[in-house]
């Protein structure tokens, strides 16, 4: 058995729907970059031991890798 909407019922979960859809829009033009980069950075025990081995081997790893994630997950404007 379906139970249809009172026009009311029907304008307020529309508005609902619409301020949900602009939450999630909102939250991928200007706040997902976050959370991508900190998947892509991976474990805090990974990065200290790349920072670790970049010192004993003169090598820069560890800024490499910052660099990449910054470039594949940018700030938005």
């Amino acid at each position: 058995i379906m139970i249809a909407f009172t026009d009311a019922e029907e304008a307020a979960r529309d508005a609902e729907e619409s301020a949900e859809a602009a939450r999630v829009a909102d939250y991928i033009a200007n706040h997902k970059y976050k959370d991508d980069r900190r998947k892509a950075y991976g474990d805090i025990g990974d990065q200290l031991d790349m920072l670790y081995w970049d010192q004993v081997n003169n090598t820069t790893t560890f800024k490499d890798h910052v660099a990449a994630v910054k470039a594949a997950h940018s700030k938005p404007d």
